[in-house]
C-alpha cells in the first residue's frame, strides 16, 4: 500500500530508516522503503551498504548524479504501491505516530503535506545559526497557518501523494540544480485542482548547512526561479512580486546599483544578525537583479 521514497545525498539515513521500519511494522501496513543514492561520497556509500540486508528496504547507488527532480521521478517509477511518501534524507521523525497519521488521512484524490520543523535549541556553531533562524522563521509553521495558502506552503520534504496523481504531474526535469521544484509542483497541483491537505505531522530538518553553502544554494534557487519566470509560468513569490513592482516603477537599475553598493554591508548584517531576515530578503533581491542582468547581457566571447 505505501512506498516510502528517499533520495540520498551525503547524509546518514540509517536512523531514519530504522524509525520508519519500526513505525510501519507497528501499523501493519504493507510497505516498502526505496533509497537511491545520488552521487554521495565513498564514506556515505560505505555506511549504507548494510541497508541492502534490511527487510522491505531497497537500496541502490546510481551510476551518475541525476539531480533533485529526476531522482524523485525515478523513485516513483520504482514504487510498487498506490501511495508515495516522499521525504528528504536529512530528516528525523518527531512523533511516534508519524506513519499512522498519514495512513489515517489517505485519500485517492488528494495530497497530504505534513510540514517541517527545526530543533528548538539554536546550534552552537555560528556558521549553522543562519540556516536555523531561516528555517524557524520561514519554513516552520503549523497546519492551521499553512492552510491559509495551501499551495504556496507546500514543500517537497515530507508529502504523501497517490501514485496515480504523481504520474500526471511529476517533477520538472528541466530543473537540474537546486531550488523551486516545490514551487513548480505546487503550481501544477493548483492548476489541476488537486487538494493539498495540511497536517501537523512534521519531519525535523537535521541537515543544517553552513551559511556560505546555504547562500550559494539560495543563489542557484533564484536562477531556477528566474528561468521558470522566463518560460512564462505563472510563478508567484514575494521576490518576483517585488521585481515586478520595481520594473513597473522603472526602479530596476537604481535598485541594482544601490544593492551592489550595499552588498558588503548586507553580508556583514547577515553574519552578525542572522535572526534578522530583512537582510536576507535584500540579498535575494540583489541575486535576482544580477541574474536578470547576466541573462539579458551575457559576457562577450
Amino acid at each position: 500500500m505505501l512506498s516510502i521514497l528517499i533520495p540520498i545525498y551525503n547524509f546518514d539515513v540509517r536512523p531514519l530508516i530504522n524509525d520508519l521500519q519500526k513505525q510501519s511494522e507497528l501499523t501493519g501496513v504493507e510497505y516498502e522503503i526505496i533509497c537511491l543514492d545520488d552521487g554521495s561520497t565513498a564514506h556515505f556509500k560505505a555506511i549504507h551498504k548494510g541497508l541492502t540486508t534490511l527487510s522491505n528496504v531497497h537500496y541502490e547507488e546510481l551510476p551518475q548524479n541525476l539531480g533533485r527532480s529526476k531522482i524523485r521521478n525515478q523513485l516513483a517509477k520504482m514504487a510498487q504501491y498506490d501511495y508515495l511518501l516522499f521525504m528528504d534524507n536529512d530528516s528525523g521523525l518527531t512523533h511516534p505516530n508519524y506513519i499512522q497519521t498519514y495512513l489515517d488521512h489517505l485519500h485517492p484524490e488528494q495530497l497530504l503535506y505534513g510540514g517541517r520543523v527545526y530543533k528548538t535549541k539554536m546550534p552552537k556553531e555560528k556558521e549553522l545559526q543562519f540556516h536555523w533562524y531561516y528555517g524557524r522563521q520561514r519554513e516552520q509553521s503549523p497546519a492551521d497557518q499553512r492552510k491559509s495558502r495551501p499551495y504556496h506552503s507546500f514543500m517537497t520534504n515530507n508529502f504523501l501523494i497517490p501514485k496515480s496523481i504523481f504520474e500526471q504531474i511529476q517533477f520538472d526535469e528541466q530543473l537540474t540544480q537546486y531550488g523551486h521544484e516545490d514551487t513548480l509542483f505546487g503550481m501544477e497541483l493548483r492548476k489541476r485542482q488537486i487538494p493539498i491537505i495540511h497536517l501537523d505531522n512534521p519531519l525535523e530538518h537535521l541537515g543544517l548547512e553552513p551559511r556560505e553553502i546555504f547562500l550559494e544554494k539560495t543563489k542557484k534557487g533564484i536562477q531556477n526561479l528566474y528561468s521558470l519566470f522566463q518560460r512564462g509560468l505563472p510563478i508567484e513569490t514575494k521576490l518576483l512580486r517585488t521585481f515586478q513592482l520595481l520594473k513597473k516603477w522603472k526602479l530596476l537599475s537604481l535598485t541594482r546599483l544601490v544593492l551592489h553598493q550595499m552588498h558588503p554591508f548586507i553580508m556583514q548584517q547577515i553574519q552578525q544578525r542572522p535572526h534578522e531576515m530583512r537582510w536576507f530578503d535584500l540579498l535575494k533581491l540583489h541575486y535576482l537583479l544580477n541574474e536578470i542582468r547576466a541573462v539579458k547581457s551575457p559576457p562577450k566571447k
